[in-house]
């Protein structure tokens, strides 16, 4: 038997949990920050548009009409596609192996709150006591144990949240969507009501049209607009798996989109206000405040929070307890979107496979966790969202426009649906989407060639970035290969 969702409210919840995580607050203020503030909305909204809202879409319709978990759907259109959704859960699994680390920060810092245990140099406390960061990551050093107790605690939140499939999610995620909801707008509220927020703010949503010139901001849109929507992973696939057959396909296609990209945007307004405020405090541009998304996180926030005149730990608990519940129903998305598959193809129990992946995702984040843990995130963050996850948008694209029918996909989704999409929806499937993901991913592969990413050696690009993606195809197919029971 199945899992189902117990209702639409349900899976709504749980696809919006799945999107909405860390990225929304950190990632998607960072990048927008770093390709030109206001210019960035521009042609993210564009990709949201002709590439994240179809390709939900068509995720959405993959999963409800063939009621199979990602790689099972695939197989559907053809026998050797399953080896795509293998494929797109690795991503995922990779994913969310150091995105749990992150969490595992996260729980750190929600403890550090209550006394500003940071400081006054949080840039010296994160880096140095906190990571005690390595020169490079070929120099691994220690494990930082108070890292692994935050990794532990994420990966029993995890586990527990997806201990009976979509049961307890459906559950959970009533909890973890709407919770961050309430705390991100008390913190838009105190942002925008401090001194020098509107400085922030308008470098937020000024654009700066001379970066729409360069490919690295269209690709970093379209990169952001994968992530932030969790497509190309299998999760909204096995998500809409779990569906009854009468539900709604194209406006919960819509709703979740647009209500990740609200949140991304409502995000923003929290950010970049305080940034402002922080510009104010200490004579710097807003341009030069951050350098990074976790330096944002964990240096540039914790500054702001010990800045505020008042209650500052109190936002500071706030902050990091929204940043947790964020991150925490993106992380077991991904985690049940494979144990998914697994359950469905392997006929495995599900405590034994819940289990299995927490163990593995724990053993091989333990590295993240280390003094050159920091590097590796940044490499294999880089690898998985500028090549793993647009590889599988362009191919998914491929096998539904000329391996299958995008008619055909049209005409069952409008089928379920309160409204219609037109051929439209088509041509994006057919040849947009493949055509300008597939540019800006040639364009990046040729950057890569020419120049290792980051300046690190190209030891570690190789190391953290290739191999794994040569890896986890090989695994795909292995796993393809493999005879499933019945």
């Amino acid at each position: 038997m199945r899992d189902i969702w117990e209702s639409r409210t349900s899976f709504i919840l749980a696809s919006i949990g799945s999107a909405i995580g860390l990225g929304n607050i950190w990632r998607f203020p960072y990048v927008c920050y770093a390709n030109g503030g206001g210019a960035f909305l521009i042609p993210y909204l564009i990709a949201l548009l002709t590439t994240g809202i179809p390709v939900m879409i068509l995720e959405f319709s993959l999963g409800h009409k063939f009621y199979k978990p990602a790689p099972m759907a695939f197989g559907h259109i053809k026998k050797g596609f399953e080896m795509l959704g293998w494929f797109a859960l690795l991503i995922g699994f990779g994913i969310v192996t150091y995105y749990a680390v992150v969490m595992g920060w996260c729980f750190n810092y929600l403890g550090y709150s209550f006394n500003l245990a940071w400081g006054q140099d949080t840039q010296a406390f994160f880096f140095n006591q906190f990571l005690k960061i390595s020169e490079s990551p070929m120099q691994i050093g220690g494990v930082q144990w108070m890292i692994v107790l935050g990794l532990v605690l994420t990966w029993i939140f995890v586990i527990a949240a997806i201990w009976k499939g979509a049961k307890t999610v459906g559950k959970v995620v009533y909890y973890t969507v709407i919770i961050p909801w309430i705390i991100l707008i008390v913190l838009v509220v105190r942002g925008v009501t401090l001194p020098g927020a509107l400085e922030g703010l308008k470098f937020y949503l000024t654009p700066q049209f001379s970066a729409l010139l360069n490919y690295k901001v269209w690709l970093a849109a379209y990169s952001q607009v994968f992530y932030s929507l969790t497509i190309g992973f299998g999760v909204q696939i096995t998500y809409a798996s779990f569906l009854s057959k009468k539900a709604d396909v194209v406006n919960n296609a819509f709703l979740v989109s647009l209500a990740n990209n609200a949140t991304s945007f409502i995000g923003g307004f929290a950010v970049f206000s305080v940034l402002g405020y922080y510009a104010q405090q200490t004579g710097l541009p807003v341009s030069e405040v951050v350098k990074s998304g976790p330096h944002l996180a964990f240096v540039t926030y914790p500054t702001i929070i010990s800045m505020l005149p008042f209650a500052a730990r109190i936002f500071g608990i706030l902050f990091f307890l929204m940043l947790l519940t964020l991150g925490i129903d993106s992380a077991f998305s991904l985690v049940e979107a494979g144990a998914a598959s697994v359950i469905s193809k392997f006929k495995v129990k599900r405590i034994h496979i819940n289990i299995g992946f927490g163990i593995m995702a724990f053993v091989i984040g333990i590295i993240y966790t280390t003094q050159a843990g920091l590097y590796w995130l940044d490499i294999v963050d880089y690898f998985m969202n500028n090549y793993g996850l647009l590889v599988v948008g362009i191919v998914q694209c491929i096998a539904i426009g000329y391996f299958y029918d995008t008619k055909e996909m049209r005409k069952y989704a409008n089928s379920k649906s309160d409204f219609t999409i037109g051929p439209w929806w088509d041509f994006c499937i057919k040849y947009l989407t493949p055509i300008v993901v597939g540019i800006l991913f040639l364009t990046n592969i040729v950057d890569r060639v020419r120049t290792s990413y980051g300046g690190y050696s190209r030891l570690a690009e190789f190391l953290g970035g290739w191999l794994i993606l040569i890896v986890f195809i090989g695994v795909a197919i292995i796993l393809y290969k493999r005879k499933g029971k019945e």
